[in-house]
């Protein structure tokens, strides 16, 4: 398959690829170049560029401040986003709990909140799974108990990702037990995290990062005006924002990368030796993930061309996300097997900026090879476990 740009389309790619050129800031791409974590000011500061231009809430409507771009728009943005390896924006506000703001929220909400996701003056977090509640989330126990104009919350959240920078959370929290199903009774909270009673305690990822995070609520005072839609309709918005969620998690531009990088890396000749690509067990795999990659593609395009027309993700988002996160975790394997025994040595303090370049152990970033491999380990689980997804395509697609 092929897709045949109009005029107008190659002037905008132009367009794209030369704001980039000229504004992605250095030190960033020198960070993402060696492989070295980026700070929340470096996520903060690139969003900040991206919104100056009006880049920044893609799927927005443009009365909220959206682009109103065509999913091939959509489409060409991501590619040139991966091309330069830019950081991939923090979708906690912008791409998950924005969009549920200004479907749901009231018009109060919108005005509060909206303009701060846009800015990335305030930084979100997800609350939705808790210890015991993951993939099975209607069985979540945090509790919001009304009081008069309140809220009163308590329980735990935990796999709370950057949570550790978040200003603000949404949370699924039951406000109801006496229903006959256990999806009734969940309601959408927004929860000040500098509240009164809510504790982050970090949870170290095994490869020794801190990403992820536990969040206690401990009778914890909520406006009742931070309620999202209905009361007990909780169900009905958490799943809308999980198939965002979900079509983001695919990552498809990025994935294109890291298999242009592989490429070139395997056709290297490292100390005389024969290139990697030559050798065609290695070949057929790289092409294997390729192509495979390339069908994703194309669904993910006809899911982006039924949200420009105000339709949700829908059961595709699904399909996205399992396939999507299958591609990731082959194409760290095949980054391992490229790499060699360049994957195995890690010093933490050579991705300080100040290390000396020449100090360091492998060729870019093949020492982070391993951290990566083992952390993203975890893409087939978040988002809705792919055993999950399956259920969800087999239910809604095949009518099973």
């Amino acid at each position: 398959m092929h897709i045949d740009l109009t005029k107008n389309e190659i002037e905008f790619q132009a367009e794209v690829r030369q704001f980039f050129a000229k504004n992605y800031p250095e030190d960033i791409r020198r960070k993402q170049n060696e492989g070295i974590p980026l700070s929340r000011a470096d996520f903060i500061r690139w969003q900040k560029i991206l919104n100056a231009q009006g880049w920044f809430a893609v799927n927005w409507p443009r009365e909220y401040g959206g682009t109103g771009w065509t999913p091939v728009q959509k489409y060409l943005f991501a590619q040139e986003m991966a091309a330069i390896d830019a950081p991939r924006v923090v979708a906690f506000g912008v791409n998950m709990v924005g969009p549920i703001i200004y479907t749901y929220g009231t018009d109060e909400q919108k005005q509060k909140f909206l303009p701060d996701i846009l800015s990335s003056a305030v930084w979100w977090c997800q609350g939705y799974s808790e210890p015991g509640s993951g993939s099975d989330l209607a069985s979540l126990k945090t509790k919001a108990d009304r009081d008069g104009d309140v809220y009163i919350v308590n329980g735990t959240k935990t796999w709370t990702t950057l949570g550790q920078h978040a200003d603000w959370i949404f949370c699924l929290v039951r406000t109801s037990s006496d229903v006959a199903r256990r999806q009734e009774g969940i309601s959408f909270l927004l929860i000040d995290m500098e509240s009164p009673g809510v504790t982050v305690r970090p949870i170290i990822t095994i490869e020794g990062g801190h990403e992820v995070n536990e969040i206690h609520f401990q009778n914890v005072r909520v406006p009742v005006k931070n309620l999202v839609g209905e009361e007990g309709k909780g169900w009905t918005y958490g799943k809308v924002l999980l198939q965002h969620e979900r079509t983001n998690i695919a990552g498809v531009a990025i994935s294109q990368y890291r298999i242009n990088r592989l490429k070139e890396k395997a056709s290297e000749s490292v100390h005389g030796g024969r290139p990697l690509i030559d050798d065609r067990n290695f070949a057929r795999k790289v092409a294997q993930t390729e192509i495979e990659l390339k069908a994703l593609e194309y669904t993910e395009l006809r899911t982006l061309a039924s949200v420009a027309v105000g339709n949700a993700p829908g059961p595709e988002s699904s399909l996205l996300k399992i396939r999507g996160t299958e591609i990731q975790q082959a194409l760290d394997a095949l980054m391992m097997e490229a790499a060699g025994y360049y994957a195995l040595p890690y010093i933490p303090a050579q991705y300080d900026l100040d290390f000396p370049i020449e100090d360091r152990i492998g060729h870019g970033k093949e020492t982070n090879t391993s951290l990566q491999y083992f952390n993203n380990r975890k893409a087939s689980i978040y988002g809705g476990s792919n055993e999950i997804q399956k259920n969800i395509i087999a239910k809604h697609v095949l009518g099973l």
